[in-house]
């Protein structure tokens, strides 16, 4: 193949991820990393088999959980088992269809997060200023548009992403100076002009998790005006605790992406260990949260697990 005069064009067929500073620390990181990967696989897959086994979950609100913990799952799946494969055994190759293929799950499956969220704020708005409409607005075949609509949206405008970046060429330079294929990452490593693909994903990013985001604030600013107006002796405590919980750990999920961004574009002022540290936490905390937040603080959901733990208890 030609080359050029200031590098080579040899087609890359493999990259290699390093943690550039910690790389004496990375046995010592994979223990709380380790902790946390197998509480977010536990805590969703309990939750799972539990809305499936139990009937009396079998509702929307319960659907929506599920779709959740099933986003969680793949994300922990996605970028976890890699990072521990190169802190445990040093196994730093990932092959360039394998770092494209996580690249674009980790993009389209982030922001479908985001939209259930979205949608549950939604939920939880028609079930708390629209009590008696709520049964015939929030129904099954509701959640099942919803789960296209989350699926659609954020799959099909995620998705050049990745392709953009998988047809730059990345002349023979394949260390990728993070332990996760993200698109800045594996960007820098290209001897093309990477202004359009950093635009559009900066454009996208902004325009789907800052639309969601904005209807989130503003459901649970509307159940805040309604719950206040609320006159039941308990009712605006049991509300506010549990949506108060839910709009936290939302704004979590928002302010550490907002954190990841910042500390990208002051790269040069920031460890750049930092912001990889930040984006494998973002993939780990969010999982292991939700279905804690989400599922045990719900009544019923406590007395499903309790259900099929007695049933496990019997099978013995």
């Amino acid at each position: 193949m030609t080359t050029s005069s200031n590098s080579s064009t040899v087609p890359v067929s493999e990259f290699f991820l390093i943690f550039p500073n910690f790389q004496s620390w990375q046995h010592w990181l994979s223990l709380p990393l380790s902790l946390l990967f197998l509480l977010a696989m536990v805590a969703n897959a309990t939750l799972l088999i539990t809305i499936w086994l139990e009937a009396s979950l079998h509702q929307p609100m319960y659907y929506l959980l599920s779709l959740l913990s099933l986003l969680d799952i793949v994300l922990c799946l996605t970028v976890i088992p890699k990072v521990l494969d190169i802190f445990w055994f040093e196994n730093k190759s990932i092959s360039f269809s394998a770092c494209f293929l996580q690249m674009f799950i980790m993009n389209s499956f982030l922001t479908m997060e985001s939209c259930t969220f979205m949608i549950m704020a939604y939920d939880r708005y028609i079930a708390i200023c629209y009590p008696l409409r709520y049964p015939s607005i929030i129904t099954d075949q509701f959640v099942a548009r919803a789960a296209i609509f989350v699926v659609a949206r954020n799959g099909l405008l995620t998705m050049p992403i990745p392709i953009l970046s998988s047809r730059l060429r990345y002349c023979a330079r394949n260390i990728i100076k993070n332990c996760i294929c993200t698109n800045m990452s594996v960007s820098r490593l290209s001897c093309d002009d990477t202004t359009f693909n950093q635009l559009y994903k900066f454009v996208i990013g902004w325009t789907l998790l800052g639309s969601d985001l904005i209807l989130i604030v503003l459901s649970y600013s509307f159940i805040l005006k309604a719950v206040l107006r609320i006159k039941v002796e308990g009712a605006v405590a049991k509300a506010l605790s549990t949506c108060g919980s839910h709009f936290i750990l939302i704004l979590f999920f928002s302010t550490v992406l907002l954190v990841l961004v910042i500390t990208n574009l002051a790269r040069k002022k920031i460890p750049p260990d930092v912001p990889i540290l930040l984006n494998i936490l973002h993939h780990l905390i969010p999982p292991a949260l939700n279905p804690i937040v989400y599922g045990v603080k719900t009544k019923e959901i406590k007395q499903g697990i309790h259900k099929l733990l007695r049933s496990l208890e019997n099978m013995k």
